[in-house]
């Protein structure tokens, strides 16, 4: 008789509903040892619709909004690679696919800078756009690990006009902040074009009926072009990489001086 194969090598076995948790933990794992291995600590997400096209593909009244995350992914990634060793562990993010991700990833191109692109399989519109460094394409199948990454190394995110997806990352991002889920310091949520959100969100409208506090407007900041975008957050994304490391140098001083010897009166 022939030996059974073993259950990791068993791909019936791994495509099926009982195997579901380790297909879960797959798509932490392995991102998260690709990242190790590249130095990657930081991003800056780009978020917005997939069915924008750039002015030099004739994109129309929307094509502002592509040529604007391209250029402002642009000048992120060039102020990066003066940063040194803070540079060198960040990088743009998308969602890997078309529209103000192919943007995002496309500046970074420009600039010879590393960018992700954090694809999630889909019947439609979903597909890795040419800009994304090959080493940082990802294929998620699970749309909360594919959230979960776009968080984990997140030190500013900004997005762009679009629709239910953008509305989803938007606001799921602003409930993790609001309510401390994610604590990091100095984290910039960016809207690009002050006054397509307002019309479209009438936020103080949820402050007058006590919804959300007063407050809760501060956690993102509204700007209009790439220069003004890069003005607002290069000082904030530096002091956010800043306090990481410091947490992280602390983390690892603690671990460092840990001792697994309990205390004589726990022995």
């Amino acid at each position: 008789m022939k030996r059974a194969p073993k259950a990791y090598k068993n791909k019936e076995f791994l495509q099926s509903h009982h195997a579901r948790p380790l297909r879960i933990l797959a798509e932490y794992l392995e991102p998260e040892s690709r990242f190790h291995e590249l130095g990657i600590l930081h991003s800056v997400v780009f978020f917005g619709s997939a069915r924008v096209k750039s002015s030099r593909e004739g994109g129309g009244p929307t094509a502002r909004y592509y040529d604007a995350a391209e250029e402002l992914a642009y000048l992120i990634s060039n102020w990066a690679k003066e940063q040194g060793s803070i540079g060198r562990s960040l990088a743009i993010c998308s969602g890997g696919g078309p529209g103000i991700m192919e943007a995002a990833n496309r500046g970074a191109s420009r600039a010879s800078f590393h960018s992700i692109g954090l694809n999630v399989s889909l019947p439609h519109e979903q597909f890795p756009n040419p800009y994304i460094s090959p080493e940082l394409n990802f294929e998620f199948h699970y749309f909360f690990m594919r959230k979960l990454w776009f968080l984990f190394h997140a030190k500013a995110l900004i997005c762009f006009p679009g629709g239910f997806g953008t509305m989803d990352e938007l606001f799921e991002t602003l409930t993790l902040v609001q309510t401390h889920k994610v604590h990091k310091q100095n984290l910039s949520i960016m809207l690009f074009d002050r006054e397509y959100w307002r019309n479209l969100i009438n936020f103080d409208k949820l402050v007058d009926h006590g919804f959300i506090a007063r407050q809760d407007l501060d956690l993102f900041h509204f700007f209009d072009s790439p220069a003004t975008g890069m003005t607002y957050l290069e000082p904030r994304l530096l002091r956010c990489i800043e306090a990481f490391n410091q947490q992280e140098n602390g983390t690892r001083s603690q671990t460092l001086q840990y001792s697994p010897i309990l205390p004589p009166e726990e022995e």
